[in-house]
C-alpha cells in the first residue's frame, strides 16, 4: 500500500514538475532548436533571451508595473482586511451578518462575469489605463478571502489578550497594532502572500483595463511575445521564468508562516 502511494506521489510530482522543466530548460534554447525534430532536451545554453529581455526598455516596465500593482495590491488589502477581521471579530454592529454574507458571497462570484461592469466602471471614473483602476479592482478580488482569512484567525485569539492591553490603558486600536497583529504575524502572512500571487499573475482584468504597453504587467507582456505568424518561444519562457522568481522566493521564505497561517485560520471561524 505505502508502495503504491509513493509511486502515485512520484509521478503526480514528475507530472507538476515536467512542464516547468521544459520552461526553464526552453528559456536557455534559441528560437529554432525549442521544438527541433528530434527533440532535445539539453543543449547548449544560451542566455540570449535573457539579455534580450533585461536590454528592453519595455519588457522591464512590465515588471515594473507588476511589482508596484502586486506591492500596492498586498499593502492595502492586509491593512483594510486587519481593520475589517477585527472589527468582525471583536465588535458587535447592525448588518453585521448581511456584510459578512455579502463577502462571503463574493467569494462564489465568477470573477469574469464582473469583467465587463468594472470595465463600465472604470471607464466612467476616469481610472481606465490607470494605476488606480488596476488597483482597486485587484482589490475587489482579494478582499473577501483576506477578510475571511483574518477573522478566523483573530477568533483564534482569546479576548483576554484585548482585556489585558485595555487594563494597561491601551485603546482598542492599540491592543490591535501593539498585540493582535503581532501574534496573528503567520495568518497576515498567508494572506499577504495569497494577496500577491493574485495580483501578481491575474491575465483577463490587466489585459482588459489596460490599452498602452506603459501599463502592461507580465502576463500581458508575455501574450505579447506572441505574433500574428510566428511566437518568439525563447523569450517568452524566459520572462515566464523571470515572473516566477519573485513568487518563488516569498513562497520559499515564508512558507512555514503561509502553512500556519492558513491552519489556524480554518480551525475557528
Amino acid at each position: 500500500m505505502r508502495i503504491g502511494v509513493s509511486i502515485g506521489l512520484l509521478l503526480g510530482a514528475c507530472f507538476a514538475v515536467l512542464p516547468i522543466l521544459w520552461m526553464v530548460l526552453s528559456s536557455f534554447k534559441p528560437n529554432s532548436r525549442i521544438f527541433a525534430d528530434p527533440p532535445e532536451l539539453f543543449s547548449s545554453p544560451t542566455f540570449e533571451a535573457y539579455a534580450e529581455i533585461l536590454h528592453d526598455p519595455e519588457k522591464i516596465r512590465f515588471f515594473l508595473n507588476s511589482y508596484l500593482v502586486a506591492g500596492s495590491v498586498t499593502l492595502l488589502t492586509v491593512l483594510v482586511a486587519v481593520l475589517a477581521a477585527f472589527a468582525f471579530s471583536r465588535y458587535e454592529f447592525p448588518g453585521k451578518r448581511v456584510i459578512n454574507v455579502v463577502i462571503i458571497s463574493m467569494q462564489a462570484v465568477p470573477p469574469i462575469t464582473l469583467l465587463i461592469p468594472f470595465f463600465g466602471l472604470m471607464v466612467k471614473l476616469k481610472l481606465y489605463n490607470t494605476y488606480p483602476g488596476l488597483i482597486l479592482t485587484y482589490m475587489v478580488l482579494t478582499l473577501p478571502y483576506a477578510i475571511i482569512m483574518l477573522t478566523g484567525y483573530f477568533n483564534t485569539l482569546p479576548r483576554e489578550l484585548d482585556e489585558a492591553a485595555n487594563m494597561d490603558g491601551a485603546s482598542s486600536f492599540g491592543a490591535l497594532w501593539r498585540i493582535l497583529v503581532p501574534v496573528s504575524i503567520p495568518g497576515i502572512v498567508s494572506v499577504a502572500l495569497y494577496t500577491f500571487m493574485i495580483a501578481w499573475n491575474e491575465y483577463l482584468f490587466a489585459l482588459t483595463l489596460t490599452k498602452t504597453n506603459n501599463m502592461r504587467t507580465v502576463p500581458i507582456g508575455i501574450q505579447l511575445l506572441m505574433g500574428q505568424h510566428s511566437y518568439d518561444w525563447s523569450q517568452m519562457m524566459a520572462m515566464s521564468v523571470l515572473g516566477s522568481i519573485p513568487v518563488v522566493i516569498l513562497f520559499i521564505f515564508f512558507q512555514r508562516h503561509f502553512i500556519g497561517g492558513m491552519t489556524a485560520g480554518s480551525v475557528k471561524s
